[in-house]
């Protein structure tokens, strides 16, 4: 006993020759290692220099000192045992103390949107409301007389993109956003647009008389062009097809479209195609009543957002070399009144119109020769996008978006004022169901005022641009609010595949007379339509991935006429909506908030995978019953080698995966959060993963493979195998099995990724 006092007192009193030492050597010369460890000078003086370092030295002539002096009597195994547990407790304590000093080390972190910090609420499962209850609550807080007021708040005669009123407009929907209690900030981005001559004008001459339009087109090529005069219907490849077809030459010539049908961009892309030199647009009396003097606006970027930033954000601290969008057209583009095209198309001679334009007009001839001047200019503009977000319960990373454009270029009432006070009311209510109601959605709600959009959607697809990276694995929809009211018989949607099921379950749950009309029958044939280059709603799903739905009331079998004119006012969309704007605006909020709250409430995102099955299996029929008429018809052109097979697997490797995700729904456990969480982003992946990852986002924007445009689309690939058909001088052989196999091997991409584990993998490709 009084050796083990002795002991522990030279170990805590620290004895000025205590000390412990570990000296490893390795020998050359061969594998044995040496380790000595000596504890202290008077153990050594005791154990008669035996000491531990010559036994772990694997000598095995000499004792352990432990055998010599320590033996196993139950005095020394007390000590023995006492010594170990406090050496124990000591190092616990230390390795404790260190390991929380790391854990309470600020983490770098990656940047993020300003709404996706952590949330100060709780986390897990929130208490989920019943669905019912939820849409009941929403029906409950919207009402038709609370639209006058907000209507009258937002409407403004001048408000173009980065003017003092498009300002003003932001500045209000973000004093509105805060009054709700939602977190806020802005988006600022400068951005180049082009902009009618501010001293002087654009012009043409015809017969030698100069007319000039008030109305232009942004981003139109600028300078002079003298050319033959051609009218050419709508401008839609069909019609340019017709007139091929007539022997007419297109070169050089100066051609006289419609408006409507496509958008005006589409028409100057298909004029340059012909090798024209000049597009002159213009409102005809058969789908206009607007009168013969009333100006159109518009733009002619093939694409969306800055043109001058394509791919990438147009941030002011941004560096970026001079260059310029794909889509940008390098001919004149001008539009003119009813009153001016009339004035041409009366004295035009040449051929007539082919039967199927049901047109009395000649289509012009050699000597039918005009003038056309655009001195338009390219200014930096200063734009905001405002946002709000309502931050979810359970996933708050995770978001829906609801957007509406907020300028115009004149009044703009169906446009943009209507839109932004349906985003501004569903921001009310929905917030008010949250903070007063008990409302907790799992999933965050972003509300978002853009600016610049009659540019070419250009705030929103600057926004995309510069979070892309983020939005494409958190934002799971879009819903557009643009132009939601523009008629009053009519109600027509355009939407990823994958929201199909959900439109229809909303326009079945919500109470309108118009939805119950459309959904007898067909509903699909009555109320669908495709997702066109000129909507809001089109860059996020063809650019970034995400599902989005875009939805108007409008009237039958037309489009809104005072879309893109001065006329577009208050006065004007009463007389289309036979005074029921409020309670159209109503349905139009209830319609986008029941999509918007299922989505945030539900455990799994209602969307359907098996959608785009269907899609995919029918582009692969027509493809291959199109390989196999190339084939036999010019059996020359396609190598014999070249088959469908893989093409027809890639599909079928979708439909076995979309089959097991509903498989792995129907089996999920809902309370199991992050088994509900990894389902969501096997979800979310598929509109994503249609992405071509093959081309340019420059040269490419829109890469959807199958809702996008490009060479990369398996509608471009049907279409080239047209062009080998007919012997186009056009057609590549090369070119199209490089698109064949980059097609394919997308879709299987996409298969693989929704099947979710690595070894769940469908590889029969």
């Amino acid at each position: 006993m009084d050796q083990a006092r002795s002991t522990i007192s030279k170990i805590f009193n620290g004895e000025p020759h205590s000390y412990t030492r570990f000296n490893l050597t390795q020998n050359m010369e061969g594998d044995n290692s040496q380790v000595e460890m000596k504890l202290s000078s008077d153990m050594d003086e005791e154990v008669g220099g035996n000491g531990v370092g010559e036994h772990l030295n694997h000598n095995s002539n000499r004792k352990p000192y432990v055998a010599q002096r320590f033996g196993r009597t139950p005095k020394n195994l007390c000590f023995m045992a006492a010594a170990t547990l406090l050496i124990f407790i000591i190092g616990y304590l230390i390795g404790y103390l260190v390991h929380r000093k790391k854990d309470l080390a600020p983490t770098p972190v990656a940047p993020k949107l300003p709404f996706e910090e952590p949330a100060l609420h709780e986390t897990g499962a929130a208490p989920l409301m019943d669905w019912d209850d939820v849409k009941n609550l929403l029906a409950t807080k919207l009402s038709a007389t609370k639209f006058e007021s907000v209507f009258s708040e937002f409407a403004s005669n001048s408000h173009r993109a980065g003017s003092p009123g498009d300002e003003a407009l932001g500045n209000k929907v973000l004093k509105k956003f805060k009054e709700y209690g939602m977190n806020t900030w802005t988006d600022e981005h400068f951005v180049k647009v082009q902009d009618p001559p501010a001293s002087g004008y654009n012009r043409f001459v015809f017969n030698g008389t100069e007319q000039r339009p008030n109305g232009f087109l942004s981003y139109s090529g600028t300078g002079t062009r003298t050319g033959a005069v051609v009218f050419a219907h709508y401008g839609q490849e069909n019609d340019f097809t017709l007139l091929r077809g007539k022997n007419i030459n297109l070169s050089g010539r100066v051609v006289l479209v419609k408006a409507g049908k496509i958008s005006f961009a589409e028409k100057v892309a298909n004029a340059a195609k012909m090798n024209a030199s000049a597009v002159l647009i213009y409102p005809d009396p058969t789908d206009y009543s607007i009168g013969d003097n009333t100006p159109l606006f518009g733009h002619v970027h093939l694409g969306s957002g800055d043109p001058y930033t394509p791919g990438f954000p147009s941030f002011n601290h941004t560096q970026f070399p001079p260059v310029q969008s794909s889509g940008l057209p390098t001919i004149l583009a001008q539009t003119i009144t009813t009153g001016m095209a009339n004035s041409i198309l009366r004295k035009l001679g040449g051929q007539s119109a082919p039967r199927e334009w049901e047109s009395y007009y000649n289509l012009g001839e050699e000597k039918d020769v005009i003038t056309v001047e655009v001195n338009n200019v390219l200014t930096e503009k200063r734009i905001n996008n405002v946002f709000g977000v309502i931050k979810g319960f359970v996933d708050a990373d995770r978001y829906v978006v609801i957007g509406a454009q907020r300028d115009a270029w004149g009044p703009g009432f169906a446009t943009s004022t209507v839109g932004t006070s349906v985003l501004v009311e569903l921001a009310r209510s929905i917030s008010d169901m949250v903070k007063n109601d008990g409302f907790k959605p799992r999933r965050s709600i972003v509300f978002a005022s853009w600016s610049a959009g009659e540019y070419g959607s250009v705030g929103a697809t600057e926004w995309m641009e510069g979070y892309l990276s983020s939005l494409s694995m958190k934002a799971f929809s879009y819903i557009n609010l643009d132009g939601v009211v523009a008629g009053r018989t009519g109600f027509k949607v355009a939407a990823s595949p994958l929201l199909h099921s959900l439109i229809e379950s909303t326009l079945k749950e919500v109470n309108s007379p118009i939805f119950s009309q459309v959904t007898k029958g067909n509903w699909e044939s009555n109320v669908l339509e495709p997702l066109k280059l000129d909507n809001a709603a089109y860059p996020f799903l063809a650019f970034s991935g995400i599902p989005s739905v875009s939805f108007r009331f409008a009237p039958s079998n037309a489009d809104y006429q005072y879309s893109g004119t001065l006329l577009d006012t208050r006065e004007t969309l009463k007389q289309a909506t036979g005074q029921q704007i409020p309670q159209l605006a109503e349905t139009a909020a209830k319609f986008a908030g029941h999509i918007a709250l299922r989505l945030v409430h539900d455990h799994l995102l209602r969307m359907d995978v098996t959608k785009y099955d269907k899609i995919i299996r029918t582009r692969v029929a027509q493809i291959n019953g199109k390989v196999w008429n190339v084939k036999r018809l010019r059996p020359d052109f396609l190598p014999k080698a070249l088959t469908v097979q893989w093409l027809i697997s890639a599909s079928g490797s979708y439909s076995r995966a979309s089959r097991t995700l509903q498989a792995d729904i129907q089996n999920s456990d809902l309370e199991d959060i992050e088994m509900c969480r990894i389902i969501n982003d096997r979800i979310m992946t598929v509109e994503r993963n249609f992405l071509s990852p093959y081309v340019s986002p420059k040269d490419s924007p829109f890469r959807h493979i199958l809702l996008g445009s490009g060479p990369h689309t398996l509608t471009a690939l049907f279409n080239h195998l047209e062009a080998l058909r007919t012997n186009n001088p056009e057609a590549d052989v090369d070119l199209f099995r490089n698109q064949f196999a980059l097609v394919t091997w997308t879709i299987q991409g996409c298969a693989n990724s929704l099947a979710g584990d690595i070894w769940s993998l469908d590889n029969e490709i």
